[in-house]
């Protein structure tokens, strides 16, 4: 599958999308890690965009929809990928539609994951981080053996700064007003599905019955 995960922070893209690898052995792809892998790497744009991380910039699109096609040509997604949280705007979508025409990837849908504002900030202000392992908890839903201490590493778990409910609250907002256009932008392009995202398994389903073929 060739699929476009769209959602606010906390919708659930990433647990879609490990879910979704499962399925047929499509590949999941974020921006973060395409940009991580370039560099490890030591590709030349992979360089270049190391020199605008380093100094805490924005890489620019024509560096990204670079990587991006570097990516893309890569062993691992003959099977299909996921884009997580990619693109982020309407040039960013303009350019990788570009980008799949010249390789000849036909996409098959955007999926819209749609989470009440509410049930996103229950869940994003109640998720814990590992400061070591980076494992996820919940204090609700999926909480440590030990307060505060990680059950796979025994480092401390803590809450990120990003993830108060001011801090969330700014995100949605942020995302509002940049990311949320893509919605209509692939309802035009006749691409998009809506799907009620408080459960990850019917999303999963979902999807696959709405696969072309």
């Amino acid at each position: 599958m060739k699929l476009i995960l769209l959602g606010a922070p906390g919708a659930g893209k990433g647990t879609v999308a490990k879910m979704l690898t499962d399925v047929d052995g499509s590949v999941q792809i974020s921006t973060g890690d395409i940009l991580r892998g370039a560099v490890a790497a030591g590709t030349d744009l992979g360089k270049k965009a190391k020199a605008f991380m380093d100094a805490g910039d924005l890489v620019p699109d024509d560096l990204i929809m670079g990587i991006m096609e570097e990516r893309l040509q890569e062993a691992d997604c003959a099977n299909g990928f996921l884009l997580d949280g990619f693109p982020r705007t309407i040039p960013q979508a303009e350019a990788l539609k570009a980008l799949l025409a010249r390789l000849g990837i036909e996409l098959d849908m955007a999926v819209n994951l749609e989470v009440p504002r509410e049930v996103i900030l229950d869940r994003l202000t109640t998720r814990r981080t590992c400061t070591g392992c980076g494992a996820i908890y919940n204090v609700k839903s999926k909480p440590t053996k030990v307060e505060g201490v990680c059950d796979e590493c025994g480092a401390a778990v803590v809450q990120r700064d990003d993830e108060t409910e001011e801090a969330i609250s700014n995100r949605l907002d942020v995302y509002n007003e940049k990311t949320a256009p893509l919605v209509d932008y692939y309802r035009k392009e006749g691409k998009l599905i809506d799907i009620n995202a408080t459960s990850s398994d019917v999303v999963v389903q979902t999807i696959k019955d709405n696969l072309p073929g």
